[in-house]
């Protein structure tokens, strides 16, 4: 069978039993900071394993893409070395949610394995929990399979959890057989390519609490994964994932590039590069695509290092220009009809692989400079040993591996602090992890939430209304804050980039100031500021508050920042349509930041927009604000049919089933949850404020809208009319214009006093040379002037090179903490003395904190310790004096 039929046919099976087949999350898990990649099947469900949300269907099956190359799941090192990992790769899983249980799930797995792939079932081993022995019945009662195949595990092997805290339950594994003698029995867990896992079925039935105990839920789940690629190798007879038509493509095109053939074998270099080459690719594509872009921080950090460990792995295939950009239209063309947005990226990803290995490829050969500046200062300082700091610098910006600095240490003859490196390493890894503790939406350290009635998805009444009645039915106190859950609300809760409602919750006793509004699955929580006592107005602290039963209160959402907040979001979607059509149809969001202040955009574009497309693009979205049309919004529309209508939908955003249009007729049409102006008029003055760079091929705008453009540009104007009463400029008359004549102006007067004062010098150090010293026939002239520069000494040392004849000086300056030395010998005190005053200034640099030389006859160097100029100019003199003596 081709992989693609497989794929196929594990989706019609499990469609056959009544499941829905929903498509694969992105690659970028949307509303989890805990995650940096979707390593798992179940990420996109895990709101239902955790209780917070819930799905129009109970049986679902797909084909997830995933990532392992950070965190616990971490197959990066792996990659290559063996034929069966892999840093991307496609899980198929089938779930249940309450509805069909162990019985179903093992039976229906042991069909599709003997009876629709007909695996030979001598080959296949099942393994379960030490105590499901409800799992064992079912295997030793339900199925053929050979009772002696049926093995028991421990914790680690056969009880899968998804945090410390949190849904988990005992699962039971698919192993098969590859040795040829069928003696793999006692290889079953045993980490051995012979004996693979291919199918690991989890059965969710606990809760594990903070003290470590299992309270069972009340619904018991289904999750299974398995592993796409290993169960292809299996039914296409081959022993290395990598040698089914999954990647083969993928190794023609590499062949294509470098002339090199894959061989298949596990330590020929060249194929152990083009394995890592090959996954490697599959992982940018993807993780582009569903919005990543490489960078210095987070996941960006992450595939940074992929993209440049595989352009490392190209040199060893003799190839040192871009290439991997060149495989993004084979994974495109071999998996598009499955993942239809890896041809809807395809250029865009090709750009941004493209430029990363650009840059890298000039980064690389920084990265051999700096290394040999490195242990030339070690050598120089007769010490042995690469500073930990400084490796781990090769790795993190320049992106050397540990090893490879290690390899070019010992070429050197030296050793590498690897202790040093690691704790550099544990500082980064902390700091990630830090930030992404703090950006959690709700964070899992608060207190415990205390229900008031049954736990229910909050109903948001926020696109109608901006005041609604409700009920409070759950309270927790979280870093000293209240924070609320009602039965419905007014309030937007953040998320796709705007901001959180701000307002208040009024109840008979008390008034609650909001701050904040946050999403916690299908929940809205609002997050409070101060508590106050409704008749004294005094300010009450949150832990004196009782409540026992749902409170009727009236939510209210602050009407001054949610309409500044949709003027922004709305002015964001006519912002993307203008980018597109000065820009190209290329522009995509890649991010977003909508407030009441300003609002933020980024986007995909591989150049810095010129002030002139800037122009047109800020022109054109105030032509649609001055056309004041109506947006027009479709609520609950199928998600397929929303792509069929021509909205646009972002690849690394999360979309349920049924999604909202937001739609400006002729102008944009985008998939958006977020609160907007009913009219385009409303949001009256648009004023783009900045365009930058925020990665490789990603632009970022911020901008303002209404009041806050109107202030902007009035404070412009009035400061401008201060300018021109400065200038006394009247009428026509360009105050641009005036400032440069007299930047002009300031500019001959700037040389003219730059002139003035070298002729003093100049003429005081004449004086100064009539009176040096004579050392055996030898002028030693040695001179500090004030506040000089580099460009001041080095014209100075010119002219008194040509003046000092047999004779030798040193003008040392210094001017903004930054020390200058200049030397200088005549061409008699070269010849006949042996002076030389690119060795001499070297010398003396040294006591400056410094280096330098150049040729004998004048020569400069630059230090960063002002303090040590005297022990500079002793230093000259005496290795003067010791040269004149011999």
């Amino acid at each position: 069978m081709k992989s693609r039929d497989i794929r196929q046919s594990f989706l019609d099976f499990f469609e056959r039993k009544k499941h829905t087949i929903v498509r694969s999350a992105p690659v970028i898990p949307a509303e989890d900071p805990t995650l940096l990649f979707t390593n798992a099947g179940m990420n996109q469900f895990k709101d239902v394993f955790l209780d917070k949300g819930s799905r129009p269907y109970t049986r679902a099956a797909d084909t997830q893409k995933c990532i392992r190359a950070s965190g616990k799941h971490n197959d990066l090192e792996d990659v290559g070395r063996d034929t069966y990992h892999h840093t991307f790769f496609e899980m198929l899983g089938n779930w249940s949610f309450g509805d069909y249980y162990k019985k179903e799930a093992i039976v229906w797995a042991w069909e599709l394995f003997t009876e629709v792939w007909k695996l030979p079932k001598e080959r296949l081993y099942a393994t379960v929990y030490n105590d499901d022995d409800e799992s064992l019945e079912i295997w030793k009662t339900q199925t053929d399979i050979d009772p002696d195949h049926v093995m028991k595990f421990g914790e680690k092997d056969n009880f899968w959890e998804m945090g410390e805290t949190g849904p988990c339950g005992p699962c039971s594994e698919i192993h098969i057989d590859l040795t040829d003698d069928f003696s793999g029995k006692d290889l079953v867990n045993a980490d051995d390519h012979r004996v693979i896992e291919l199918w690991n079925l989890v059965f969710i039935q606990y809760n594990r609490k903070s003290d470590g105990s299992l309270d069972p839920l009340p619904k018991k789940h289904v999750d299974t994964g398995m592993g796409f690629e290993r169960v292809t190798a299996v039914l296409q007879g081959k022993s290395s994932n990598y040698d089914t038509d999954v990647f083969t493509p993928l190794f023609e095109a590499i062949k294509g590039i470098t002339g090199v053939s894959y061989r298949s074998t596990l330590d020929r270099e060249q194929d152990i590069a083009m394995r890592v080459i090959a996954d490697h690719a599959r992982t940018l594509a993807f993780a582009i695509t569903d919005g990543a872009v490489p960078g210095n921080e987070g996941r960006g950090y992450v595939l940074r290092r992929i993209l440049r460990r595989a352009v490392r792995y190209a040199r060893k295939l003799d190839c040192h220009q871009p290439m991997l950009y060149r495989l993004v239209a084979v994974i495109a063309e071999t998996m598009g009809d499955v993942f239809p947005e890896l041809k809807k990226q395809q250029d865009t990803v090709q750009k941004i692989i493209r430029s990363e290995e650009e840059s890298f490829l000039l980064t690389l050969d920084r990265g051999i400079e700096i290394f040999g500046e490195i242990t030339a200062a070690l050598k120089a300082a007769e010490k042995r040993v690469v500073k930990g700091e400084d490796a781990f610098r090769l790795y993190d910006t320049y992106g050397f591996p540990l090893d490879l600095t290690r390899l070019m240490a010992d070429e050197e003859g030296l050793a590498v602090d690897e202790e040093g490196f690691e704790q550099c390493m544990r500082e980064q890894k902390e700091r990630a992890r830090k930030d992404r503790r703090d950006k959690q939406q709700i964070a899992e350290e608060a207190g415990e939430w205390r229900w008031l009635k049954k736990k229910e998805p909050t109903v948001f009444v926020g696109y109608e209304t901006l005041d609604s009645q409700a009920h409070v039915i759950g309270v927790r106190i979280a870093g000293g804050r209240m924070q609320l859950v009602l039965n419905r609300t007014p309030f937007y809760a953040e998320s796709g980039g705007q901001v959180g409602d701000r307002g208040s919750i009024e109840g008979e006793r008390h008034v609650v100031e909001i701050i904040d509004t946050l999403k916690d699955g299908e929940t809205i929580v609002h997050v409070a500021g101060k508590v106050l006592d409704r008749g004294t107005g005094k300010e009450i602290e949150p832990e004196n508050i009782e409540l026992k039963a749902p409170v009727p209160v009236r939510a209210t959402v602050d009407r001054e920042t949610r309409e500044a907040t949709e003027r922004n979001h709305t002015a964001t979607h006519l912002l993307h349509a203008a980018l597109r059509n000065v820009l190209g149809e290329h522009v995509q969001q890649k991010g977003s930041l909508v407030g009441p202040e300003r609002l933020r955009f980024d986007f995909s574009h591989f150049e810095k927009v010129t002030d002139r497309e800037l122009e047109a693009v800020e022109a054109e979205v105030n032509e649609r604000i001055r056309e004041a049309g109506e947006l027009v919004k479709h609520a609950d529309v199928p998600y397929e049919e929303a792509l069929q209508k021509g909205a646009l939908a972002f690849f690394g955003d999360k979309y349920a089933d049924h999604v909202r249009i937001v739609e400006v007729p002729g102008v944009s049409m985008e998939l958006c949850g977020g609160t907007h102006a009913s009219n385009v008029g409303k949001i009256g003055l648009f004023k783009i404020t900045s365009e930058s760079s925020i990665a490789s091929g990603i632009r970022r705008i911020e901008a303002i809208t209404g009041k806050a453009a109107e202030e902007l540009l009035w404070g412009e104007y009035q400061e401008l009319q201060q300018v021109r009463q400065m200038l006394k400029t009247a009428g026509e008359e360009s105050v641009a214009g005036r400032v440069q004549e007299l930047l002009e102006e300031r500019k001959t007067l700037d040389k003219e006093l730059q002139d003035m004062r070298l002729s003093l010098l100049l003429d005081k150090a004449l004086h100064r040379l009539e009176e040096a010293d004579v050392i055996n026939g030898c002028k030693l002239f040695v001179m500090k002037p004030d506040n000089a520069g580099a460009d001041t000494l080095r014209s100075l040392g010119q002219f008194l090179r040509e003046k000092i004849g047999r004779g030798v000086g040193l003008l040392a300056g210094e001017q903004n903490g930054k020390v200058t030395l200049v030397g200088f010998a005549g061409d008699e005190a070269i010849s006949d003395c042996g002076l030389n005053a690119g060795e001499l200034v070297k010398k003396a640099a040294a006591e400056v904190q410094g280096g330098g030389g150049g040729k004998p006859g004048f020569a400069t160097a630059g230090g960063r310790n002002p303090g040590g100029i005297p022990d500079a100019i002793k230093v000259f003199k005496e290795a003067v004096r010791e040269k004149l003596k011999g």
